[in-house]
């Protein structure tokens, strides 16, 4: 939440208790949330006096400090965050035994009705603008076309793989800066979406037949199918001077689409920065939050990058939260309608049960591999 949000919250019949310096590292200091009508308080005050408790990360994105928070939750509390539940399911199973009904964040579906609390698009916009940022800090050279008594100097070739979100806000933040950008994405119905913010669209000679998910998300493929697409993009990342990756399938490792080989192959000075980092990387090379040098191409991986932008990310975090309050608080009270499909996707633990679907059934599946 920021100060801001005070107002919304309180029109909607909801007052904010804030943990003392929550706020202070994104810029925005404690003072300005009590002049907003906020209770600052302790983290233990926080979980003793709020029906509902809204976090970045909770337990499965944050399992290390996130248990701390285990004893503070009483049940019939709500939760809503981060969580990874799909890959952290026996977090998930773990917050379902202090009885809060856990609501993640991630899975709130890509439908219209859902666009203001569409926290995924929010971040990604942010990790595609920064990634440009890393790229051109680390690039020995400059992006835009320059005309000087010293000469020319020809704009930089940027190529993005993926066009989701943070794709094409890659592409944006490339094109405003100058450079000659070009992008590939399985899903060859993104192509219009490519070409508007300004790329060249890259088509490569395999089939990618269901690409995509009824929920808009790009679906895993085959391993035939990334081998091919490996081999025909060799030739494009020769051209390059910055790749950037930024394939992720929810709740799965993401695909490797660069290979040792491939980047043997690139230029010299050449940069990659794979936004996948966190889910393993779309480049065989990358070492989450590392930068390292390989045969002279420079490979970023960096985790968390919204994070690099604290101030903007709070804000569009905390709307995208408020949002979603609104949606679930109907005259100041608690409305968990079951029946609606946002509060039906995105709820995961209730009734000190994993109600979600999907991570129930992966709940049961790592539950049968245990010995």
């Amino acid at each position: 939440m920021i100060p801001r949000s005070c107002d919304a919250l309180q029109k909607a019949g909801m007052s904010l208790v804030i943990e003392q310096g929550a706020g202070v590292e994104a810029g925005y200091p404690d003072e300005q949330y009590a002049a907003r009508g906020a209770r600052v308080g302790s983290r233990r005050e926080v979980f003793q006096d709020s029906e509902i408790i809204a976090q970045v990360r909770t337990l499965g994105a944050n399992p290390g400090a996130g248990r701390d928070d285990l004893p503070l939750f009483r049940s019939g509390q709500t939760l809503i965050g981060l969580g990874e539940p799909l890959t952290s399911v026996r977090e998930s199973a773990d917050l379902a035994a202090t009885g809060v009904s856990y609501f993640a964040a991630e899975l709130i579906p890509r439908i219209t009705r859902a666009q203001s609390m569409d926290v995924l698009s929010s971040m990604a916009t942010l990790a595609g603008y920064r990634a440009v940022l890393l790229a051109a800090t680390s690039l020995p050279k400059i992006f835009p076309m320059m005309m000087t008594a010293a000469g020319t100097v020809t704009p930089a070739k940027v190529f993005v793989l993926g066009a989701g979100v943070a794709g094409l806000q890659a592409i944006a933040s490339s094109r405003r800066m100058g450079a000659i950008v070009s992008a590939y994405d399985v899903r060859v119905a993104v192509k219009e979406q490519i070409e508007s913010v300004g790329a060249k669209f890259i088509t490569l000679d395999v089939d990618a037949g269901g690409a995509e998910d009824k929920g808009g998300y790009a679906k895993a493929m085959g391993e035939d199918f990334y081998r091919k697409q490996r081999e025909l993009m060799t030739n494009i990342l020769k051209e390059q001077d910055v790749v950037i990756t930024t394939a992720a399938v929810p709740g799965k490792k993401a695909p490797i689409l660069i290979t040792a080989e491939m980047v043997d192959a690139m230029q010299p000075g050449s940069v990659v920065v794979d936004i996948a980092a966190e889910r393993g990387g779309n480049c065989e090379l990358t070492r989450p939050g590392e930068t390292f040098v390989h045969n002279g191409v420079t490979i970023v991986g960096p985790v968390n990058l919204p994070s690099d932008l604290p101030y903007h990310a709070s804000q569009m975090y905390a709307a995208n939260i408020t949002a979603f309050l609104k949606h679930i608080v109907r005259n100041g009270a608690l409305a968990l309608n079951l029946e609606d499909e946002i509060i039906r996707e995105t709820l995961v633990t209730h009734g000190n049960k994993v109600v979600h679907p999907r991570v129930a059934e992966l709940l049961d599946l790592s539950t049968a591999a245990l010995p």
